[in-house]
């Protein structure tokens, strides 16, 4: 159900799709509370009208949801009605949202319905039991309070203006509101396990509801043809099951090769079709072997960029479904090969293009904001950053997760983080997910890592090679950058942020900010290539070095060491940085 005269009208959730849903997004009414005390004024209640118009998806900071407040929300209100077509009666309906930023509350006809925690994950309520023929209305309650060091804020300004590489806010509703309709059994998610080397998918459903009686009906196919199936009884609330497959078309970087996959709930007795969705998968293995990252058996080095997500109209939301694909296309277009998607948790719609390209991510949460040098901060981070990964555990593209970014210590008080938090966080992302490397923080302060990475934003190739040295001849002390805070244990290795050059010719410096301060900025194209290609190479030569990663892919806001600018233009001659970054790796086989 395609709504194109509202904005962002695709399906939300594209690796799990069922035929009947309503997009919610649009005009709501809008207000911001900044004492939050909308709920003691009853705000939620249908007979008040509040005090502006909002375009839902879109964040009220940005200038798309025709509000541009930039100033700090302590709470914003939201609310529309809508109706339920007729077709509904009898099923179970949603109501998903693919993320609040932070603290959310809904109510459905003044009946509370649920609340969330966690600006960047999905959530969803059932709200059959509170809909009544004809109008509906639901309204959302939003407290942000990123100043406070208990909620992941990621990129967000703590300051009333952008600064350094800290940019506009996000407050509230910023992904797709919609409806989904359901029977009273259905299946409520999968989780897939691909194994090339078996010819075969693992499959794992969660059903919500009685499953007397049923069975859990699974079809793959490629390019329209059947691949495999499997069917299985059901007789407790998960499934599993493994296709068989017929032909093996692996999923690989620049070669994106996907199944489709059909899921049907039958009822035994008669064959009835009680709950159907499609989904597709990538047939994709990941091997961390010695010093090499391997992708399918093949050492891949990866040429990643950083990429933070922002938009120059719509914040942290794309304007349009394709613009999230054109970020991609720019990426590859300069010989990158995917990115650190860095601060934040991408939503959906970027992971599916990421599959359907061949591009690979990296998984990371917005750890920024919090103060991990508390071990509260575990309670505030662990339950959203689990529903992160749950919610994108199957697609092929996505290879690593990295729930830490530059974990600093407490400036306030110099605190040191508290290391079992960040221990805690990567037992259970490996718990939930042992098919993939987890990075426990990205640059600082390791504690327990399936990588050791580093952060170098050294400006002279010469140094920046030298550095390095150590890891290629087993001789020295390897470069951890705080021996006094963590220790090398021969893990795979890599720098997966370096570069930040400033480039920003006709623009002032007081507007601009980049690595390295004003005084080692090159004073020419032709200088600022022959840096990048000295610091890119120093990398790709390096026997040992499995991946790089750019910073970063475009400028935003101030900050202005992106290859192409905020609105996205390139600064130089896309080919020029493609022939760079695509030379053979050392270490690829």
């Amino acid at each position: 159900m395609k709504q194109a005269s509202i904005p962002r009208p695709e399906y939300p959730r594209p690796q799990f799709v069922r035929e009947h849903w309503l997009n919610l997004n649009g005009p709501w009414q809008f207000e911001i509370d900044h004492g939050c005390s909308g709920i003691q004024r009853g705000l939620y209640k249908d007979d008040v009208q509040l005090a502006q118009t909002i375009t839902v998806p879109f964040a009220p900071e940005s200038s798309l949801s025709g509000i541009g407040y930039t100033d700090f929300m302590n709470a914003v209100w939201y609310r529309r009605t809508f109706e339920i077509p007729g077709d509904w009666d009898g099923d179970r309906v949603l109501l998903h949202f693919g993320a609040v930023d932070y603290k959310a509350e809904v109510w459905v006809n003044e009946q509370r319905v649920g609340t969330h925690r966690g600006g960047y994950t999905s959530f969803s309520f059932d709200i059959t039991a509170q809909l009544k023929a004809g109008a509906n209305t639901v309204s959302v309650y939003a407290e942000d309070h990123l100043r406070t060091g208990l909620q992941p804020a990621g990129k967000q300004s703590s300051l009333y203006h952008s600064h350094a590489c800290l940019y506009t806010r996000t407050t509230g509703i910023w992904q797709t509101v919609w409806l989904e309709r359901v029977p009273q059994t259905y299946i409520a998610s999968i989780k897939l396990y691909p194994d090339p080397d078996n010819a075969a998918l693992h499959l794992e459903a969660n059903i919500a509801g009685s499953t007397a009686g049923l069975q859990l009906k699974c079809e793959s196919s490629y390019k329209g043809a059947a691949t495999g199936s499997s069917t299985v009884q059901l007789g407790a609330m998960v499934a599993k099951t493994t296709i068989a497959l017929s032909d093996v078309h692996l999923w690989q970087p620049g070669a994106p090769e996907l199944y489709d996959l059909q899921l049907q709930l039958v009822r035994k007795a008669d064959g009835a079709i009680v709950d159907a969705a499609v989904s597709y998968f990538g047939l994709r293995s990941i091997q961390l072997d010695g010093m090499a990252f391997r992708i399918n058996g093949k050492s891949v080095f990866q040429r990643l960029v950083l990429d933070q997500g922002f938009y120059p109209d719509g914040i942290y939301t794309a304007p349009t479904d394709e613009a999230l694909k054109q970020d991609i296309e720019i990426s590859l277009g300069l010989g990158f090969n995917g990115a650190r998607l860095h601060e934040k948790i991408f939503e959906p719609r970027f992971l599916y293009w990421a599959d359907q390209l061949g591009y690979l991510v990296w998984g990371e949460h917005a750890n920024w904001g919090l103060n991990v040098s508390k071990s509260e901060a575990l309670e505030q981070f662990l339950p959203e950053w689990i529903e992160g990964v749950e919610r994108d555990f199957n697609h092929p593209s996505l290879i690593g997760w990295c729930p830490f970014n530059e974990t600093w210590d407490d400036e306030r008080t110099g605190a040191r983080q508290n290391n079992e938090v960040l221990r805690t966080v990567y037992e259970a992302t490996k718990a939930i997910d042992p098919t993939r490397p987890v990075i426990d923080t990205s640059g600082n302060y390791h504690v327990v890592t399936d990588i050791f990475d580093v952060h170098d934003y050294d400006q002279n190739p010469e140094t920046f090679k030298a550095r390095y040295e150590s890891l290629r001849t087993g001789e020295g002390e390897i470069n951890v950058s705080f021996p006094a805070r963590q220790q090398y244990e021969g893990q795979p290795y890599f720098v997966s942020e370096y570069g930040g050059i400033w480039w920003n010719p006709g623009q002032s410096d007081e507007k601009g900010w980049g690595y390295g301060g004003t005084d080692s900025r090159p004073k020419s194209e032709a200088e600022f290539i022959a840096r990048y290609e000295g610091l890119t190479n120093a990398l790709l030569e390096h026997p040992k070095m499995f991946g790089f990663c750019y910073t970063q892919l475009y400028d935003v806001e101030q900050e202005v060491n992106g290859l192409y600018t905020y609105d996205r233009k390139p600064k130089f001659d896309p080919a020029i940085l493609h022939a760079i970054n695509s030379k053979k790796a050392a270490i690829e086989d």
